[in-house]
């Protein structure tokens, strides 16, 4: 080497004399090594001899329950969907409310349990179909894990594993159960089981957690807890728990809403009934339908399984597309965000990396280049063939370094593929070998007694990086990623490096830009979406290939290891849009800080690197060929690995949200108007004026059935505002428009002395025709297949009126009452049309308001 690297022999010369003591210490540790050597020889004879479980041993741990079962699934099983859908609050008060008709001999006000049934029955249908095209997937997806039985290796799912099976775990996988290490050793990250993001060494002996994952090494192990009994199935794991907290904005709204209504029905019935049956006199029959009547009217009854149906056809039409869901709300959050926080490697460029050149470090110094544009491209100098040997040699040398390091990250594949040696040469195997660390940014061996390193000529060179910059980051400029190979004036011991560095070469790494890459940072950018690139690598290389990508802000970068506070990075993440040299934490910190900020955020990930940030995003979306702990933790796995499917599965997002929000104002007019029309008929002592069976008809054709149909179609509106806002708002007039039109209709019929029956028929109608204008309202724009659904509703209802009326209590009415309803339906639309304008000024109003007092804070 001395004749090969004399620049770097000659600087080392002097400090090697200076430094006696330092080589006396190494040599006493190579003495001390002794020891170790021979146990890990005699490791490796056991290896060599380890068998494995056999066939029969699996079976009987099988047949004992001693397999890996999950504690936990991403779906629910067929019973669980079962019960959920059948074993419901309000179903149990449909039942009530069933038995007390059929007491009481009301047997044709029971038209509502064919609806609540088929509504039942749909809601199972539907995510059975949802669980099933999901758990395809998911096996497809799940963790695989490679075991040795009966002396071979073979790749299995994890779930297949049994007690004392041997597993070969490497870096980036997540370890499936507790097992101890028999061979090797590995960097393990215990941040989903203790929240510390650490990298902790696991040596032969030593015990890992399920749950945690491998940051670099590899080894073998043998599970010793399995299954319920592992630490992950008792700690229940924090990735991938949904909280109550977690649950997106429109679930939490609808729980809110479907808990308050089933909270005042109950009161309200009670006292409706006493009112009329104690007070008003009102024989027992008529009490009871009266109160049943008002109570059907006020429960949503198909809102919620509504939302159920349509995340699970969502999930169906993403699963299609080769998406997988983990999380459901995942949905909704990503056409909710406003930024995306995106890794370089993985998500704006293909995984795969590869070396275009290596250069030396003598010739990188020299000031000779080549003009490309505007832009100084530093290049090789080639001084016949004594620089050709050089340039074998040093490749040489790399190679032997590459050979020494498992492939466990596209970096070191890319080294590998390039600098392989040739088989005629013969490798000389290192003494120690350090896996690369995000931690210190580099890996290292050491060989003959000497240190050599590889890793981010920032982290590496330190203090000496000055010297070379301005060459480095003009390849930086090009797109390159630069890695710098060195020797180590001191002694390797995994640890951050302390010593001077002399470096021996410069290696220019590319990745190629994903395909689609550009039109889907476009998509989202014209949608308001802000894009925020995080990577490791260095800032200019960075917001190089950002720029090739089409991001907004490309020139807008920081280098994220001079963010050293969390005031700084919350500046930074406010700032700028580009972020070189980020570190793990950093990149949880950035999620946080954002979160802070106010903004929604979704996060793309591939490495275990990401983990921690995955799991703290609103939305976390992962590559499927990337590390198998991201895919476990993130909510959204792009199974093909393209990123393009983004826009798709926002489009779905948005379809769902707004589909089910203007779906929900149809369901909420009527819990409105009922609420308002029982406290009106409780104070005035009048009756009830709707039958059960009446409310059934006009929920039918008025807003089960629309609200389906409007569920489930396109819609690629902008989410805006918050969800039960909107919702109350586009309710609000026509709620209030049914409970004035009816009421004083009611209050009409009594003063010219219209009896019980054509009250009852006349608010039937009247009721229908003012939900066939909310209707109208709520489907625009009105669309061919919008007035297909208008017309076909109109005709059932008509159809049921006319040819079936006896079932739902729909009698003739004489001519003066017909005049009554004609006037009244002509005043609602004036009504709707005023309380509309009134509730839309009063918005905008609000809006303005709070403009404004947030100006005056701010």
């Amino acid at each position: 080497m001395e004749e090969n690297v004399n620049q770097t022999e000659k600087k080392m010369a002097e400090n090697e004399k200076q430094n006696q003591t330092g080589k006396e210490v190494a040599e006493n540790e190579k003495q001390n090594q002794t020891g170790k050597e021979v146990a890990e020889n005699a490791n490796l004879e056991q290896t060599e001899k380890i068998r494995g479980l056999t066939a029969q041993q699996v079976a009987e741990r099988k047949e004992k329950g001693l397999w890996n079962k999950k504690a936990e699934s991403a779906t629910k099983t067929t019973k669980e969907i079962v019960k959920s859908n059948v074993f419901t609050y309000f179903n149990l008060i449909f039942l009530v409310i069933a038995l007390l008709l059929i007491g009481v001999g009301a047997f044709r006000d029971l038209t509502f349990l064919p609806i609540i049934v088929a509504n039942t029955l749909i809601g199972i249908v539907q995510e059975i179909r949802s669980k099933k095209v999901l758990d395809d997937l998911s096996i497809l997806n799940s963790p695989k894990t490679r075991v040795i039985r009966e002396g071979s290796k073979k790749e299995i799912p994890a779930e297949e594993l049994v007690m004392d099976d041997i597993v070969e775990l490497s870096a980036g996988g997540q370890i499936p159960a507790d097992a101890v290490v028999l061979e090797g050793q590995l960097n393990v990250n215990e941040s989903l089981l203790t929240g510390e993001a650490d990298e902790i060494v696991k040596k032969n002996g030593d015990e890992l957690l399920s749950g945690s994952f491998v940051v670099s090494g590899s080894c073998l192990a043998q599970l010793t807890k399995v299954g319920e009994e592992s630490y992950i199935s008792k700690l229940t794991h924090r990735a991938t728990q949904t909280k109550e907290g977690e649950q997106s904005e429109m679930i939490r709204s609808l729980n809110r809403l479907v808990q308050a209504v089933g909270i005042v029905i109950i009161p309200i019935g009670v006292v409706l009934f006493i009112q009329q049956f104690v007070y008003a006199g009102t024989p027992l029959r008529d009490s009871v339908t009266s109160m049943v009547a008002a109570i059907i009217g006020m429960i949503p009854e198909g809102l919620y399984l509504l939302a159920s149906v349509a995340m699970a056809v969502s999930a169906m039409r993403l699963a299609k597309q080769q998406v997988l869901i983990h999380d459901m709300k995942c949905i909704e959050t990503l056409a909710r965000v406003d930024v995306l926080c995106v890794d370089k490697t993985g998500t704006i460029t293909v995984p795969e990396m590869e070396v275009d050149q290596f250069i030396l470090a003598e010739d990188l110094t020299k000031r000779v280049y080549e003009k490309d544009g505007d832009t100084k491209v530093y290049v090789d100098v080639k001084c016949g063939e004594e620089q050709e040997q050089k340039h074998a040699q040093i490749k040489g040398m790399i190679g032997e370094f590459a050979a020494d390091m498992d492939a466990d990250n596209a970096t070191m594949e890319a080294l590998k593929t390039y600098f392989k040696p040739d088989t005629l040469t013969k490798i000389k195997k290192a003494e120690k070998v350090f896996a690369f660390s995000s931690k210190t940014k580099y890996s290292g061996i050491i060989s003959e007694g000497k240190s050599y390193v590889i890793g981010a000529p920032e982290f590496v060179l330190r203090e000496d990086y000055a010297e070379y910059k301005d060459r480095i980051e003009a390849y930086s400029e090009k797109g390159y990623r630069v890695l710098v190979y060195g020797r180590y004036e001191g002694i390797l011991d995994g640890q951050q490096l302390t010593e001077k560095v002399l470096p021996i070469a410069f290696i220019m790494l590319t990745n190629a830009i994903r395909e689609g890459a550009k039109e889907t940072f476009s998509y989202f950018t014209e949608r308001g979406v802000e894009i925020k690139v995080i990577s490791g690598d260095n800032p200019k290389t960075v917001a190089e290939i950002a720029e090739k990508a089409g991001i907004c802000g490309a020139d807008n970068y920081v280098d994220a290891s001079t963010l050293t506070t969390d005031e700084s990075i919350a500046q930074a993440v406010a700032k700028y849009q580009i972020f070189g040299r980020v570190t793990p934490d950093q990149k949880l910190k950035f999620v946080e800080a954002l979160k802070a900020q106010g903004r929604t955020v979704a996060m793309t990930g591939d490495g275990v690197n990401d983990v921690l940030a995955l799991k703290d995003a609103d939305c976390s979306i992962a590559m499927a060929s990337g590390s198998e702990a991201a895919s476990q933790v993130a909510q959204l796995v792009l199974l093909d690995n393209d990123f393009s499917r983004m826009p798709s599965v926002v489009m779905e997002g948005r379809r769902v949200v707004n589909n089910i929000q203007r779906s929900a104002s149809l369901y909420l007019v009527k819990n409105i108007f009922s609420m308002l029309l029982a406290v009106f008929s409780m104070i005035s002592m009048i009756n009830y004026p709707l039958e059960p069976s009446q409310i059934s008809l006009i929920s039918m054709f008025t807003i089960g059935i629309p609200s389906f149909v409007l569920a489930l179609e396109p819609n690629k509106d902008r989410i805006q505002g918050h969800f039960m806002t909107n919702v109350l708002l586009k309710a609000l007039p026509a709620g209030l428009t049914d409970f004035f039109a009816v009421s004083s209709l009611v209050l009409f019929c009594q003063v010219f002395g219209v009896n019980e029956e054509d009250i009852s028929t006349s608010c039937t109608i009247l009721v229908a025709i003012v939900g066939f204008m909310i209707l109208y309202q709520i489907a625009k724009p009105m669309t061919a297949g919008h007035r297909v659904l208008m017309v076909g509703m109109v005709a059932g209802w008509l159809f049921c009126m006319i040819f079936v009326s006896h079932l739902f209590a729909i009698r003739d009415i004489s001519g003066q009452c017909m005049m009554l309803t004609a006037v009244f339906t002509v005043a609602a639309e004036s009504i709707l049309r005023y309380l509309s304008k009134f509730v839309e000024w009063m918005r905008e109003s609000l809006l303005v308001l709070k403009k404004k007092i947030h100006q005056a804070t701010a």
